[in-house]
C-alpha cells in the first residue's frame, strides 16, 4: 500500500497546476520503468558479450552497453525531478519484471545473442514511435532520444544475414527465437500496462484501454516483422 511519502503517490488534480503536476508524475512513471529496462539491458549485453567469437563482436556489444548507459543517465535525470525517485530506487521498483524477461530469453548462441540484440534495440524504438503522440510534448524528446534506435545495432543485422546467408540451415532456429523474443517482450509489456494502470490511462486515454493497448501491441507486432526480414529471417 502507498503512503503519503511515496513519490508515486496520487495527488489531487482539482486544479489545473495539480493537473499538470499529476501528469508529470505519470510520465515519470513511465520513464522510471524505462530506466529499469535500460538497466537490465546493459548487463545482459555485457554478459552475452562473452559469446562473441572475436574482438570486433565484443566491442559491437560493448558499443550498443555504452548507448544503454548514456539513456539510463538521461532518464535518470528525469525520473529524479518528475517522481522525486532516486535512479536506484526506480531500477529496484521495476527491475524484477525486466529480469524474468532476460532469463526467459537467454541465448544459447552467438547468433541467438545477435538476433536479441537487434530485436531489443529495434522494440525499444518501435515503442518510441508508437507512443510519441500520445505523450505531452516537453516529455516526447527525452523519449525520443533514449529510445531511438542506435546506429550499433547495424552490425548485429549485418552479422546474422551474412550468417544465414553462408549457412541457410541456421535460418529456421533463429525464426522461432525471433519469435520468442517478441511473444516474451508482448508479454512482460502487458505485466507491466496491467500494474500500472494510470500509466495505460495516459498513453492510451483516446480509446477504451485494452482497444488502445491492442492496437499498439499489433503495430509493434508487425514492425518486429519487419525487423526479422531485415536479418533475413523473413
Amino acid at each position: 500500500m502507498a503512503h503519503a511519502s511515496d513519490p508515486l503517490e496520487p495527488i489531487p488534480s482539482s486544479t489545473p497546476v495539480a493537473a499538470i503536476e499529476n501528469q508529470d508524475r505519470v510520465v515519470g512513471k513511465l520513464f522510471a520503468v524505462l530506466l529499469a529496462g535500460e538497466f537490465a539491458a546493459f548487463h545482459r549485453l555485457i554478459e552475452e558479450s562473452a559469446m562473441a567469437p572475436d574482438v570486433p563482436g565484443k566491442i559491437a556489444i560493448a558499443r550498443l552497453a555504452a548507448s544503454e548507459v548514456g539513456h539510463f543517465d538521461r532518464l535518470a535525470e528525469r525520473v529524479e525531478t518528475m517522481t522525486g525517485l532516486t535512479a536506484a530506487e526506480a531500477v529496484e521498483r521495476y527491475r524484477s519484471i525486466f529480469d524474468q524477461y532476460h532469463r526467459a530469453t537467454t541465448p544459447k548462441t552467438w547468433y541467438e545473442a545477435l538476433v536479441k540484440a537487434y530485436v531489443g534495440d529495434g522494440l525499444a524504438a518501435d515503442f518510441y514511435v508508437e507512443l510519441s503522440d500520445m505523450l505531452p510534448p516537453d516529455s516526447r524528446s527525452v523519449m525520443a532520444e533514449v529510445m531511438a534506435e542506435t546506429a550499433n545495432s547495424a552490425f548485429a543485422r549485418d552479422q546474422v544475414r551474412a550468417a544465414v546467408e553462408a549457412d541457410p540451415s541456421i535460418k529456421s532456429a533463429l525464426v522461432l527465437w525471433g519469435r520468442r523474443l517478441l511473444g516474451e517482450a508482448i508479454t512482460h509489456a502487458q505485466w507491466v500496462l496491467a500494474a500500472e494502470e494510470e500509466v495505460t490511462d495516459l498513453l492510451f486515454s483516446g480509446a477504451s484501454s485494452l482497444s488502445g493497448v491492442a492496437r499498439f501491441l499489433d503495430a509493434v507486432a508487425a514492425k518486429h516483422a519487419t525487423r526479422m526480414a531485415d536479418l533475413g529471417l523473413d
